[in-house]
């Protein structure tokens, strides 16, 4: 991954505010344009929304070619910053988005949101925290000059981690919350939305590679993706603010209320990442992007596996696109700390 492109987009730059306008268009279609969102709504296979599916793989799918899971091989070479990665993102960062969420949806916030809908908005909560990122990890990787070979294996062995841990952790999480999942219908979305893009990508990379080779496929094949990505990202969240229109227009203090404990947790799994990193005294090339993986968040599975357990109008979807909304800015916070601190690194 050693030639992402340098430096930032302007669409990942400014996500938030594409994020906000795709927000104001939603609920505009949804008020005013109500049969839209109805007649998509038609559309639907085992309880998921058959054109979210197809948004949700235009984003997903050339992620997944992103990742080069030959890589995996190397995991053996320097493997603390892999052990740091994957007990923050396993083993801490799911419950200690439960913790703070409940905190604040059902004790701080409590005057503000029933309990009903507190429930619903934990629940978006820990399908965030139970997904760390995929693919804009490699773009703040190259934003803190991290090692670009290490961020590929960390990345590659966390995607495989998903396949094993998500389910069973969001069942745990969400049935402690009392809320009730269908583990058909987890595992359902964690095949749709994770092993088929993921297999697809996988047989992508290869027969490019072998056709045209690596140097053409990671410099020009993927980057032929990038405007559906971006389509695919920018219609998703209309299509979600568009069934959520009634619900910002009643309650647009609940956008904020949510916001909260999500940056709350961005900050504190950063934190946990990069500190354990430099305790270990690992340089600042792998603590930089380690403290980037747990923090930032797989949000385009979480918006999926909301819509197909709770709907596009659920609370639960509307908390898992808030976290779409306060991504960028936040990250670009964090990138701008590890960027000024890396004299903390002896070797950084």
């Amino acid at each position: 991954m050693s030639n992402e492109k340098s430096s930032i987009s302007v669409f990942q730059k400014y996500l938030t505010l594409w994020v906000i306008i795709c927000m104001v268009i939603g609920v505009l279609v949804g008020q005013f344009l109500s049969q839209i969102p109805e007649f998509l709504n038609k559309f639907e296979f085992a309880g998921i929304s058959i054109p979210m599916a197809i948004l949700i793989w235009l984003m997903i799918y050339p992620m997944m070619m992103k990742v080069d899971f030959q890589s995996v091989k190397n995991v053996g070479k320097n493997p603390k910053g892999l052990f740091v990665t994957w007990v923050v993102n396993w083993l801490i960062k799911p419950f200690s988005m439960y913790g703070i969420a409940s905190l604040f949806f059902f004790v701080i916030f409590k005057a503000f949101i029933t309990p009903e809908l507190a429930t619903e908005y934990l629940a978006g909560a820990v399908l965030l925290g139970a997904a760390p990122c995929t693919a804009m990890v490699f773009v703040w990787s190259t934003l803190t000059k991290g090692n670009p070979a290490y961020t590929v294996v960390q990345v590659a062995t966390n995607d495989l981690i998903i396949l094993i841990a998500f389910v069973p952790i969001v069942k745990f999480l969400l049935g402690v919350s009392d809320v009730s999942v269908p583990l058909s219908t987890l595992f359902f979305s964690v095949i749709l939305f994770v092993v088929i893009p993921l297999a697809a990508g996988i047989l992508t990379r290869i027969i490019v590679t072998k056709n045209k080779g690596k140097d053409y496929f990671e410099n020009t094949f993927v980057h032929k993706f990038d405007g559906i990505t971006t389509i695919g990202l920018l219609l998703t969240l209309i299509m979600i603010f568009s069934f959520q229109g009634g619900v910002i227009i009643e309650n647009p203090l609940h956008i904020v209320l949510i916001a909260v404990p999500l940056i709350l947790q961005t900050f504190l799994i950063f934190g946990i990442a990069y500190i354990v990193c430099k305790l270990l005294k690992l340089s600042h090339d792998i603590a930089a992007p380690a403290g980037m993986i747990g923090a930032s968040n797989f949000f385009e599975l979480a918006v999926a596996v909301a819509v197909a357990l709770f709907g596009t109008s659920s609370p639960a979807a509307l908390a898992t696109t808030v976290g779409v909304l306060t991504e960028v800015p936040v990250m670009l916070f964090l990138v701008k700390i590890a960027n000024n601190t890396k004299g903390w690194f002896k070797n950084g």
